[in-house]
């Protein structure tokens, strides 16, 4: 009996050893999730996003975000990344508290570039208002030209690294350069929309892809982004203080106009360093952007899109490029340009007219860049 009672004893103790040796595993899986968030955290921080709070966003709550709420329901349905925003574009049409809307449905995160820096350069560009005509004579001589009936855009890269170019003997090859294109007026696959009467303002309608034409008949026309040779734009800019024509402390738009008005003769030469070309078409609305909305003077950005979708909310933290206060807003992605390049890289609208001149030819700045992600 005794013998029976101790076999009793000995099977319950090492079946009750069994059953906490059955729990123990459930310890490491608790680990296992610390490791996951922890990878998941290194893998936004590779790929140029630190998670932040509102609170951590300098001036985010002393901005216009009913402002920026407008705007964003603007452009959100525009987005090719629209399934992305679909939920908060939805809700969006039933908000007027911009404070509210962009707490409750987005989570802020500061980009980080791949050199672990949180800064970035930020520019400026503007509306142009330029002078011409329909038709060429010795004042209106430079074209705006549509885009060319021989440029063709297909999957295949050419030589230059485009997806633009043209077929010569049955095989795509690159197309004209800036250079190429302007020895050739008399190409014709290429229809002038109107002539002007500044070439140093035709080459920035370039760089800026948007403006306006005062007509000889008085008439004023708006025209915007219609496509590209694709080659790669080459900054001016750097090209003249690589000459030492300006200095980096001098370098601005005015400054580079007073200095062709100065020296005419050499225009050519620096312009045709940037082989980039833009081709133009006639548009019922001002300013529009890359995503094919009129822009918002001082809330839409041009940004690298391999980075930033269009359509996404960006807090930006900068200066004023005149007074040198901050400037900390909400903005909108909605266009791109090519000088636009890299994960901290933005471009601010400045909209039309002198006024928006005087500030976008000024601006170079530092700034951070936060973009908002739907939580949904």
């Amino acid at each position: 009996m005794k013998n029976l009672i101790f076999m009793i004893l000995a099977i319950f103790l090492i079946s009750g050893c069994s059953k906490k040796q059955e729990q123990i595993p459930q310890a490491p899986a608790i680990e296992k999730d610390k490791e996951v968030v922890i990878e998941e955290q290194n893998t936004n921080l590779e790929n140029g996003m630190q998670k932040v709070s509102f609170l951590e966003i300098d001036g985010f709550f002393d901005d216009d975000l009913n402002h920026a709420l407008d705007v964003f329901k603007k452009d959100c349905k525009k987005s090719k990344r629209y399934d992305e925003f679909k939920n908060v574009c939805k809700k969006a049409e039933f908000e007027n508290d911009g404070r509210k809307f962009f707490m409750l449905n987005f989570e802020p995160y500061k980009l980080i570039d791949s050199k672990a820096k949180d800064e970035g350069t930020i520019t400026g560009y503007y509306e142009p208002l330029l002078h011409g005509s329909l038709k060429k004579s010795a004042r209106f001589k430079y074209p705006i030209y549509k885009t060319p009936k021989n440029l063709i855009i297909t999957d295949k890269t050419n030589p230059n690294g485009s997806k633009r170019g043209k077929i010569v003997k049955n095989k795509l090859v690159p197309y004209d350069t800036r250079e190429q294109i302007e020895k050739n007026p008399k190409n014709p696959n290429l229809e002038p929309i109107a002539y002007v009467d500044d070439k140093f303002d035709l080459f920035f309608l370039h760089i800026q892809g948007s403006g306006k034409i005062k007509l000889d008949t008085g008439e004023t026309i708006n025209i915007g982004y219609a496509e590209q040779n694709g080659w790669p734009y080459v900054s001016i800019g750097a090209y003249l203080i690589q000459k030492n024509y300006i200095t980096k402390d001098e370098m601005s738009v005015q400054a580079m106009k007073d200095f062709f008005k100065a020296n005419p003769k050499i225009m050519d030469d620096v312009f045709k360093s940037n082989p980039s070309y833009v081709f133009f078409k006639i548009s019922d609305n001002g300013a529009t952007g890359a995503l094919n909305t009129v822009l918002t003077a001082r809330r839409n950005l041009a940004v690298d899109r391999s980075y930033i979708p269009l359509g996404m909310p960006v807090f930006l933290s900068t200066k004023n490029p005149v007074t040198k206060e901050p400037l900390n807003q909400l903005m909108v992605a909605a266009d791109v340009g090519g000088a636009i390049k890299g994960e901290i890289r933005a471009d601010f609208f400045w909209g039309f007219g002198d006024d928006a001149f005087h500030y976008a030819g000024r601006m170079k700045e530092k700034g951070k860049m936060y973009v908002l992600k739907p939580k949904y």
